[in-house]
């Protein structure tokens, strides 16, 4: 896996994610006053096809089930599992 871009905003994110057009985004939940599920919302809907995104924190899934259950995003991962290994797992799955 080849990091192509890191945004510290929802607006850099998502201007990164127009110019570079990465396959897999993995969004922070919690983006100091920004909320990484709005952002998740926002990438997909922006791009067709949308592209795999995925919710990381250092906070447990359970902390934010009901927002994860209803997010587009494909998956949750936490950070503390956060490799190419899991990722893959996940894009398998898809």
């Amino acid at each position: 896996m080849t990091v192509v871009g890191v945004a510290s905003n929802a607006a850099d994110a998502q201007a990164l994610a127009a110019q570079l057009a990465p396959d897999v985004i993995l969004v922070d939940i919690l983006l100091g006053d920004e909320s990484g599920f709005d952002l998740a919302r926002a990438l997909i809907a922006e791009h067709d096809p949308g592209p795999a995104v995925i919710l990381i924190s250092t906070h447990a899934e359970a902390d934010f089930a009901d927002l994860v259950a209803s997010s587009p995003a494909l998956a949750f991962l936490p950070k503390s599992e956060l490799s190419a290994d899991p990722i893959r797992r996940i894009l398998g799955a898809r």
